[in-house]
């Protein structure tokens, strides 16, 4: 057996979740933690999450060689590795994720099941715990004063830029954090009471239902 053969054999598929269309915020947020070419609102995106970690080099080489693909992030754990690409044209970025499974002998429905660790809501935000929140997640935008406050917390982590994605897609919400690295992924947004429910059931049903693509 090749040494690939051997690491393929060892690899775990933990997350792999289509986005047809990043949302503005997304985006944006994306694009400054990005280490690679960051994505802009419209385009397509996969993010993948495999274990042990350093075989994502591997998945980020198959994925890159298959199409016109712009690699956005890689990360580099030891337990985990995650990448995510992403293109204008939806179909490139579906054929490198189809691709890539071909070359892991692996489907869809060999991904980790996404489940929810926490979610809470959070009405009328006091100054106080704003101010705090603020100056810790310097990334996103800022949550103010008397605004409700969504969380919610994922395992597997990338699923959690699904929710977001779509959370996004279903109201008029403010991203303040998105964090898809680790062992969970967490999501903080905030707005207006009843857009903040809206979206939360949105991003709840996201995890729920994940795309399949």
């Amino acid at each position: 057996m090749s040494i690939y053969s051997s690491a393929q054999a060892r690899m775990k598929l933990r997350t792999y979740v289509f986005i047809d269309s990043l949302q503005p915020q997304l985006a944006e947020y994306m694009a400054t933690v990005s280490q690679g070419f960051p994505p802009v609102p419209g385009d397509a995106c996969l993010w993948v999450e495999v274990s042990p970690g350093m075989a994502i080099h591997r998945v980020t080489d198959i994925a890159l060689k298959a199409t016109q693909v712009h690699l956005t992030q890689k990360i580099v754990e030891r337990e985990y590795g995650s990448m995510v690409i992403h293109h204008r044209d939806q179909s490139d970025v579906i054929s490198a994720g189809q691709t890539l499974l071909g070359r892991m002998n692996a489907q869809v429905d060999d991904r980790s099941k996404p489940t929810i660790a926490w979610t809470e809501i959070i009405r009328g935000m006091s100054p106080e715990h704003c101010v705090l929140i603020n100056r810790q997640n310097r990334m996103g935008s800022m949550i103010l004063p008397e605004q409700s406050m969504f969380i919610l917390e994922t395992e597997p982590a990338g699923y959690i830029v699904y929710a977001a994605n779509q959370a996004e897609k279903a109201a008029n919400i403010t991203l303040i954090d998105v964090r898809a690295v680790g062992a969970y992924g967490r999501l903080l947004l905030s707005g207006r009471e009843a857009d903040v429910d809206e979206a939360a059931a949105a991003a709840i049903a996201a995890v729920e239902n994940p795309s399949r693509t």
